[in-house]
């Protein structure tokens, strides 16, 4: 019995050394998973905000960026590979050589993907190593209008340089000036975004905005008291949909519209000061392409009201002008309407000492093409001008508040001269003080023209993306711009309408890039081989310690035949 106790401890005391061998094989083996894991997880360089080109098609023909997953080596432009078809290229805006983009472009030369580094964002400005601020301006004009009219079939992002991204992006230049691009087997950088298929947005919406001042009207008077609107177009376009801030187009038009309702709203809180002209502050969407919010607004008009606007004017980036602004106009300048528009801005731009010059231009009704916000109120007989720093009107999707529109690129004094223009120009018209040099809206009176108001809102606008279809109706931007006209006037209507037209949009304006440090083939293989020595290793060790060197080795022994273990 006791030899049978103690064969059945020592069974006990092998099944325990073999239990203790498979809970080591149980350990190795999860060990093994760590490491490959960790190994996966460790080689992420860094991870930022990127944005896509916009994408988009104009009467069914594709434009913008197609794609927007990227999984993709990282390569200079000065990359000695033959074939970048599976190469990320990243260029850097501040050095650009446009001339080569343009033939990877035009020759639809194929890239895994490109993209394309901004200057540094630093409190909403845009700032680099270019000389001088201007070379940066063009240099982003140049790109937009290369990108915003090709068809890409490879997904572009933009981001904004930092130190992390400029130290990848020195690496990869000195890997590339190695002959020895990134690829599979030499390592280098991956750049990763994982994202869906882009889809078409789905019923976007134009959202036109007004606010109405009512004039004073005489006891026993039943005619209709005459309108003057001032207007403007709030939204964007550009090459990247979630950084077209367009600080000063329209961004500086659309804030002088706000001030101008608040201007007048004290003005007219007092009937003593209540002029005989309603007043109506528009502010419109669809700007980019062909005004069609503001065509839609006009057409929402009731009969009656539209006869009765005496005239319109829009205003258009007037944010960057020193001493020279432009009117607008497609009625001749010696159209009496027009020379009474004219003539009250021209005196009151002589106080100011600035010029106002005038530009005609005629409207072809048969062409879709809307270069003025005016030209959608000339359409319907209404009399409009727009006033703009321009002297030329921006081709179709141009000058709408692209890469370069930011706010560094506004000055609010010029603003502030912009609206005191108008506003006085206004008044005096309003309250038969035409030719008279007399300052309704004095530097030094309770009625002046108010700089910090100014400077909030431009501030809001041009830290707010507004590319009208993705915009939506409950976007907090539409309401704090509801909100503010509401308070500065009597009556206030929120026009929604679809948008239509040429144009559909498609959504993934926005991203995480990943960028992964990736080793060469040559190096995995040499850590395979010596993490598989180390196992086994170990595992040997861990055998002979627990069960000994004979079954170690039995493990490795071919196992007898049936014939043999007959015998």
């Amino acid at each position: 019995m006791a030899g049978r106790r103690k064969d059945g401890g020592g069974g006990g005391g092998g099944g325990g050394g073999g239990g203790e061998v498979m809970d080591s094989i149980y350990c190795l083996v999860a060990l093994v998973f760590i490491l490959v894991a960790c190994v996966e997880l460790g080689d992420a360089a860094t991870t930022l905000d990127v944005y896509r080109l916009i994408q988009y098609d104009m009467a069914g023909v594709p434009f913008g960026s197609r794609l927007a997953g990227l999984n993709h080596h990282a390569s200079s432009p000065s990359s000695a590979a033959a074939d970048l078809s599976r190469n990320a290229v990243v260029m850097p805006v501040r050095d650009l050589n446009l001339t080569l983009l343009r033939e990877y472009i035009t020759n639809k030369q194929p890239l895994g993907g490109l993209l394309l580094l901004l200057p540094q964002k630093a409190s909403e400005k845009i700032v680099g190593n270019l000389p001088g601020r201007g070379a940066i301006k063009d240099v982003l004009i140049k790109l937009e209008k290369l990108l915003i009219h090709a068809n890409i079939p490879y997904p572009v992002y933009f981001a904004f340089e930092d130190d992390n991204i400029n130290a990848i992006l020195a690496d990869i230049q000195r890997t590339d000036a190695s002959s020895q691009p990134a690829t599979a087997t030499t390592g280098g950088y991956k750049l990763v975004v994982s994202s869906s298929e882009p889809k078409k947005v789905s019923s976007p919406s134009i959202i036109n905005i007004q606010g109405w001042l009512s004039g004073l009207k005489e006891d026993g008077d039943a005619n209709q008291l005459p309108t003057i609107a001032v207007v403007a177009s709030y939204d964007t376009f550009g090459a990247a949909p979630a950084c077209s801030v367009g600080s000063d187009s329209n961004g500086s038009g659309a804030v002088a519209v706000l001030e101008l309702a608040r201007l007048f709203s004290r003005l007219y809180s007092n009937p003593k000061t209540r002029g005989r002209y309603n007043l109506l502050f528009g502010l419109t969407s669809g700007g980019p392409y062909n005004y069609n919010g503001t065509y839609k607004w006009l057409r929402g008009f009731d009969h009656r009201l539209r006869e009765s606007i005496d005239y319109a004017i829009c205003l258009n980036s007037i944010g960057s002008w020193n001493n020279e602004l432009w009117l607008h106009v497609s009625k001749p300048p010696e159209n009496a309407y027009i020379k009474q528009m004219f003539d009250g801005l021209s005196d009151v731009a002589e106080e100011l000492g600035v010029t106002i010059g005038v530009k005609h231009k005629k409207i072809n009704i048969s062409n879709p093409r809307v270069a003025w916000e005016h030209e959608q109120f000339s359409r319907v007989r209404v009399t409009a001008a727009t006033l703009s720093e321009l002297p030329v009107a921006p081709e179709l999707l141009e000058n709408t508040g692209g890469l370069y529109d930011t706010r560094d690129a506004v000055d609010e004094r010029a603003i502030n001269k912009g609206v005191k223009l108008v506003a006085e120009s206004l008044a005096r018209h309003i309250y038969g003080h035409k030719g008279k040099n007399v300052q309704i809206f004095a530097d030094d009176s309770s009625l002046a023209v108010n700089p910090s108001y100014i400077n909030s809102w431009l501030n809001l606008f041009s830290r707010t993306p507004r590319v009208a279809p993705f915009l939506s109706k409950t976007d907090p931007f539409i309401s704090a711009l509801k909100k503010e006209l509401s308070e500065h006037t009597d009556d206030l209507h929120v026009q929604h309408d679809n948008f239509d037209g040429i144009f559909t949009f498609y959504d993934s304006t926005k991203a995480t890039l990943n960028v992964y440090q990736v080793a060469s083939v040559t190096f995995d293989l040499l850590l395979l081989l010596v993490l598989g020595s180390y196992l086994i290793i170990l595992f040997s060790f861990l055998v002979i310690t627990t069960r000994g060197l004979d079954d170690l080795i039995n493990m490795f022994r071919k196992p007898p035949t049936r014939k043999a273990k007959a015998a």
